[in-house]
């Protein structure tokens, strides 16, 4: 399957039959046919029904057509976006957060970004913190914004900032007795099942804050896994349980969950920024720049 049969099949189905589709194309008849049926062939069914006229699709073709639409509309978004940069009229930025930070640091500094480069198109993927730098690596990303519990191992080939300092919190269903303090102690949240989150063979946050717990004198009882900090705040406040946050998620997140201080527990979390070590992007170093005037306070 190339992109000339999806813009062929597109042109025909939009045009009602492939005689005026090939007008539209400036190609033959023939080359219109010949796209088809070795379209056909590689998908195993007929996409037209060829004995209605005009020509209707087939369930196969219904279903291949609005997703064939995407797939040429997001090959001319590539085309352009791509010739753009190569020219010097655009740049390109990608960077790694890890979900959290997308409660804190992430918004304002990006809605910053853009409003200063309007051209720059600014990718923002969802990365564990453990997988960025191998990202980083690859050049899938310029930058990473990491989550750190407690010391840390930093790789001789890239570059930390500490952007601040962000401590664990428990988060509390609103009508739990628990909600009516001003902190609490590790082995407070026995009395709820714990929210581990995120629900990934390799996620070492998750295996980290377990560990400080228990460290504490917790004896926490998993009740639910979430594959998302979004779905553990939601069974959090549903009344199912508790879960551990950042502060700054808390900045700005759910009223119907109270954000509570573990009193007990003392090992630091951060949230961070990586880089690849060497000279740095241009746009890399103005979104640093970005980020660290849009700190949270204290």
């Amino acid at each position: 399957m190339n992109l000339r049969q999806l813009r062929y099949f597109c042109e025909v189905v939009e045009a009602g039959n492939a005689r005026v589709a090939a007008q539209t194309l400036f190609v033959a008849p023939t080359a219109i046919s010949m796209q088809l049926s070795q379209l056909e062939e590689q998908l195993g069914g007929r996409l037209f029904d060829r004995g209605s006229r005009p020509m209707a699709l087939t369930p196969l073709g219904q279903f291949v057509y609005p997703k064939a639409k995407e797939v040429l509309a997001a090959a001319a978004r590539l085309e352009t976006e791509a010739k753009g940069i190569a020219a010097g009229k655009y740049g390109w930025l990608s960077i790694g957060f890890t979900r959290s930070t997308i409660f804190s640091i992430v918004p304002e500094a990006v809605r910053a970004m853009q409003a200063a480069a309007p051209d720059v198109h600014i990718e923002l993927l969802e990365i564990l913190t453990e997988h960025q730098a191998a990202s980083l690596r690859s050049g899938a990303i310029h930058l990473g914004l990491a989550r750190v519990i407690g010391p840390y191992t930093r790789e001789p080939d890239l570059l930390y900032e500490e952007l601040f300092d962000d401590p664990l919190v428990a988060a509390i269903p609103l009508q739990h007795p628990l909600a009516q303090r001003s902190s609490v102690l590790a082995a407070d949240l026995d009395r709820l099942p714990y929210i581990s989150y995120p629900k990934d063979a390799n996620s070492l946050f998750s295996r980290q804050v377990l560990a400080l717990l228990q460290a504490a004198g917790a004896r926490p009882q998993v009740g639910h896994e979430a594959k998302e900090l979004h779905t553990a705040l939601g069974l959090a406040a549903a009344g199912l349980g508790t879960t551990v946050v950042g502060r700054s998620v808390a900045a700005n997140n759910r009223t119907d969950l109270r954000f509570l201080p573990i009193a007990d527990l003392q090992t630091p979390s951060k949230v961070i920024a990586v880089r690849r070590g060497g000279t740095q992007p241009v746009l890399a170093e103005e979104f640093l720049r970005i980020l660290r005037a849009h700190v949270p306070a204290g």
